[in-house]
């Protein structure tokens, strides 16, 4: 790890149900963009997780640089709050916007924020082998502003924790063990997702299928005033037993959807149903995150 240079953060595996521990810190998991923060009275740098450089998207950001008189990494999220609450669509509105002056414009009208949940390095010294209680100590130094903030943690009840989230409708929770060094570049079981999903059932009115790969994406639709509309598209591994009904299906030639067609579907009669979980609809009412279940 260098200070000023990119390196891929530690990635967290994910569990479906939440649980209480005495051995986990649990967080909330803010719905915005991972990103790793190098700030320094001489530098200041926001890095994507995939290692694009995303400090030109978000110039408010930069007035996080005048607080700090060493050198410091950072691990966290840039966020969007829109009526108190996380907005990833108005977040990705930011991301992509190239024209100088209308990021400039976005930056007042719509600014993000950087929520830290680790530091890693501080002075010249990495802390990425220290605990996480103890990297935690180091992180609590830095005071909240307009633009940083620190992200809270519990410990022992990512149960109620995880209630409280389904309350207000947040993205989930992170559950991360107390004694676990930073692992770049490594996805752990030592950090924990668990996302607030939402369950529905839906209609499958085709797929896609390329015979050599081991999934096929599912077409999926809701009926609104008699007609099917499209939804978004889910993979689906071909070992399910919903791969086997799809392939005594007759193949159609029409689209059963009102509002979307593909030349590379297969389409069938829309009476198979599914279960999908996914996070939310998007703008055009389509599911974000989905994953099939059954």
């Amino acid at each position: 790890m260098e200070f000023g240079q990119f390196f891929q953060p530690m990635l967290l595996e994910e569990v479906e149900e939440p649980f209480n521990s005495s051995s986990f810190l649990f967080e909330l998991k803010f719905d915005g963009i991972r990103a790793v923060m190098h700030v320094g009275p001489k530098t200041f740098k926001i890095f994507s997780r995939n290692g694009s450089e995303l400090t030109i998207l978000h110039p408010e950001l930069k007035n996080i640089q005048k607080d700090f008189k060493q050198n410091v990494i950072f691990d966290g999220e840039i966020v969007l709050f829109y009526k108190g609450k996380p907005n990833f669509s108005k977040l990705q509105e930011r991301m992509h916007t190239k024209d100088k002056k209308r990021i400039e414009y976005l930056s007042k009208e719509l600014p993000v924020c950087f929520i830290a949940f680790d530091c890693l390095y501080e002075n010249g010294k990495t802390l990425i082998n220290k605990t996480l209680v103890e990297r935690k100590k180091v992180l609590e130094k830095y005071q909240d502003t307009d633009y940083f903030m620190k992200v809270s943690y519990i410990e022992n009840s990512g149960k109620k924790l995880f209630q409280n989230v389904k309350k207000m409708d947040f993205e989930g929770i992170v559950a991360k063990r107390k004694d676990s060094p930073y692992e770049i570049n490594t996805r752990t079981e030592n950090w924990l997702k668990i996302k607030n999903l939402k369950k529905e059932i839906f209609y499958i009115g085709g797929f896609i299928e390329k015979k050599e790969n081991a999934v096929v994406s599912l077409l999926l639709g809701e009926y609104k005033n008699k007609k099917l509309h499209f939804v978004g598209k889910v993979t689906m591994g071909k070992k399910q037993p919903m791969y086997q009904k799809l392939k005594k299906e007759p193949i159609k030639k029409v689209s059963p959807f009102c509002d979307y067609e593909n030349k590379e579907c297969f389409y069938i009669k829309p009476h198979l149903q599914c279960e999908i979980w996914y996070l939310e609809r998007t703008k055009n009412n389509h599911l974000r995150q989905p994953v099939f279940k059954k």
